[in-house]
């Protein structure tokens, strides 16, 4: 199992969202270069890297930022945040970015996502972001009557072959991850599944890698990592 540090940006500074709440922000750091040398130093295979102010303005906003990590770290990065384009993709791959996450667009013009996966199979994924099963958008500020787990499976037969799953009620909370949203998840989809929110300790990494063998792929921590709740070393020892 991949551990990926985050790195969210808000107004080109290393923050953290509670439940995806953009009125409660704890900032980190004003260098997001540096907090990335730091994670790729420690021994971070991959980064998640997310334009907060791109996510809720519906466009890319923190291009500096992103590209700046870029050039700072040697290991791959996936990007996600505001991403609707064809034009938008191509620039993230073309400064260095690996992996762009789109959220939003997947819900809203399907047709437009499975031309880019028909385009780039290898370098795009989708953020599920659910509350009570039901996925969200807009950067988490609207619900939508779709179900999560019927929305992976669709996303799968699409030509998806990452697939990010976040439970919005445990993001930022260190409460610990939602393992039988999951599970229900990994059990439907045969793709690999990224898991997003609530990892506050080792204890958390444990659990989740009960599921690697149901094709559990990475995880995703951040407040954990910036509270000193979890070690990332010790995780990437354990995983």
């Amino acid at each position: 199992m991949i551990i990926f540090p985050a790195i969210d940006i808000q107004k080109g500074n290393v923050v953290r969202l509670k439940q995806g709440k953009f009125d409660q922000v704890t900032e980190y750091s004003s260098d997001p270069s540096s907090v990335a040398q730091r994670w790729e130093q420690e021994g971070a295979q991959w980064l998640h890297v997310v334009d907060l102010d791109g996510a809720q303005s519906g466009s890319v906003k923190n291009w500096d930022a992103i590209k700046q990590i870029a050039g700072s770290v040697q290991i791959p990065i996936e990007v996600g945040g505001g991403i609707r384009t064809e034009e938008d993709v191509a620039r993230l791959l073309e400064i260095g970015i690996q992996r762009v996450i789109f959220g939003t667009r997947a819900i809203t013009d399907p047709l437009a996502l499975r031309s880019m996966l028909h385009q780039w199979p290898d370098h795009i994924a989708v953020s599920i972001d659910a509350s009570n099963g039901k996925v969200t958008k807009l950067g988490w500020t609207e619900q939508t009557d779709l179900d999560a787990v019927a929305f992976a499976k669709q996303l799968e037969h699409d030509g998806l072959r990452c697939l990010i799953y976040t439970d919005i009620a445990r993001d930022g909370m260190l409460t610990g991850p939602n393992i039988e949203a999951l599970k229900k998840v990994l059990r439907a989809v045969s793709i690999d599944v990224i898991a997003s929110g609530g990892i506050s300790n080792i204890d958390d990494i444990k659990k989740l890698l009960q599921l690697e063998p149901e094709g559990l792929y990475g995880a995703i921590t951040g407040r954990a990592l910036y509270e000193g709740t979890l070690d990332l070393k010790e995780a990437l020892s354990l995983c």
